[in-house]
């Protein structure tokens, strides 16, 4: 599978060490930029091709990143056939209680989810909410997630496609 990648300044420093950790894993990999450190560039000059690359390609991934992963998974989604899933990093730790008195037994089931219902095809990692180590284990277990094929999740992605398709006439 190829893993495309894409940050300005401030995901330089952890898209350099994922890079490097996929490669590692045997992932093919792409990166988009930004190349150099620049605390003047701007995010969506480079998520943009990362995110435009997975639109062209659906077999592909991707992983972006960004201060909170907003601005980013905002421009992903702005083209056909992607869907990009934000991660901020562990929701509560191992079995504290939510809001709803539900015990979290994994703090990565949301990520995990993303995969097998919404079948998303870009990870987008707020930077200033996680650890490298919080980092990479999140991007392992969406990239390994598979997708349902459920009908129900299914038909939703469908529905998504065709509101794509109104938007674009």
């Amino acid at each position: 599978m190829k893993v495309y990648l894409a940050t300005d300044h401030a995901g330089f420093e952890l898209k350099e060490q994922v890079k490097k950790y996929l490669q590692g894993l045997g992932y093919e990999v792409e990166d988009c930029g930004a190349f150099s450190l620049d605390k003047e560039d701007d995010y969506p000059d480079f998520i943009a091709k990362a995110a435009e690359a997975v639109s062209n390609d659906q077999s592909s991934r991707a992983v972006i990143f960004g201060g909170s992963g907003q601005g980013e998974a905002i421009v992903a989604n702005k083209f056909p056939g992607v869907r990009a899933a934000l991660f901020y990093g562990p929701r509560l730790p191992v079995g504290a209680t939510d809001v709803s008195g539900n015990k979290s037994n994994d703090p990565y089931e949301m990520l995990k989810l993303t995969r097998e219902h919404n079948n998303t095809n870009v990870l987008s990692i707020g930077v200033r909410f996680v650890t490298e180590e919080e980092a990479l284990h999140a991007i392992k277990l969406w990239l390994e997630s598979p997708y349902s094929g459920g009908e129900r999740h299914q038909r939703r992605i469908d529905k998504i496609s065709k509101i794509e398709e109104k938007e674009e006439e």
